[in-house]
């Protein structure tokens, strides 16, 4: 069969979101490939071809750690989030009825109306040493537990930012799975656990890849987070940027960093979108 040429309508629609992303993705990032070559003198950039900011950042023992770290606390984060999200989602597609979901997935969106930075300072009250939580576990003789400023403070911070983001990515996508399959699979007598791994999980695999995907991503550029629950030491990569500049306003080097974390988020969200898109036995 011959494919249909498009015609002028589409392309004429298709012109606000082609201007969208020259404007604020493909230029932007060109710029910032260009400065990451400049150089900085008298607290100045210099246009020139300069490849030492890169020699500098990618041969310092500090960038890696803290490369590392946002790997680990971003993976740590899309997992976390993705297995307490999953039940709640699947409650919300498969035990509710039509009336009760609209209600659920209404306030699931009501976190966004808030700022995170004002979520995160209200997480401060509950984790702090003299907190919420830890008054309550002093009432039965428990703690006090350090829980701000410490890597279990960020992961709260991150899974808090992802969760209401997941669950409605899980949701969506498990509502499209096929309820004759899984009538099938109680036909034939499994059990819900193995309903739920070998016929819900597999049909619903890009929605829940997807949905884990967003939680790396947002988890890997978060700045909030880090800095005031999990006290900025030892320092993230989005944390290392805002110290770059503030060092001999080394924009060059700060953008050598952002280039990395964009390589980085480039690669992950390939590997991703290849394995929830990847035919089965193959």
């Amino acid at each position: 069969m011959t494919r249909s040429r498009p015609s002028l309508f589409s392309l004429v629609l298709s012109l606000p979101l082609l201007i969208w992303q020259l404007a604020f993705f493909a230029f932007p990032l060109l710029f910032l490939i260009a400065i990451s070559f400049w150089s900085v003198r008298n607290f100045q950039m210099t246009p020139d071809l300069n490849f030492g900011n890169w020699e500098r950042i990618l041969t310092r023992n500090t960038f890696w750690d803290a490369y590392t770290r946002s790997a680990l606390l971003a993976t740590a984060s899309a997992v976390l989030t993705s297995a307490i999200a999953f039940p709640a989602a699947y409650a919300i597609s498969f035990k509710l009825s039509e009336r009760a979901k609209q209600w659920v997935i209404f306030v699931l969106i009501i976190p966004f109306f808030t700022s995170y930075l004002v979520r995160v300072y209200a997480l401060q009250v509950f984790l702090s040493d003299a907190g919420i939580i830890n008054a309550a576990l002093g009432t039965l003789g428990i703690g006090p537990f350090a829980m701000l400023n410490t890597t279990f403070g960020t992961l709260v911070g991150m899974v808090t930012l992802c969760l209401p983001l997941v669950i409605l990515l899980q949701v969506f996508s498990l509502n499209f799975v096929n309820r004759d399959l899984v009538e099938a699979a109680h036909n034939l007598r499994c059990g819900r656990l193995r309903t739920v791994l070998s016929v819900i999980v597999p049909s619903a695999r890009v929605g829940l890849v997807i949905a884990a995907l967003f939680a790396f991503i947002l988890s890997f550029g978060d700045f909030v987070s880090p800095l005031y629950l999990g006290g900025g030491n030892p320092p993230t990569l989005s944390i290392m940027i805002t110290d770059i500049t503030k060092s001999g306003q080394q924009w060059p080097r700060a953008a050598v960093v952002a280039l990395m974390m964009i390589v980085t988020l480039l690669t992950v969200a390939f590997a991703a979108i290849s394995f929830a898109y990847k035919e089965r036995g193959k």
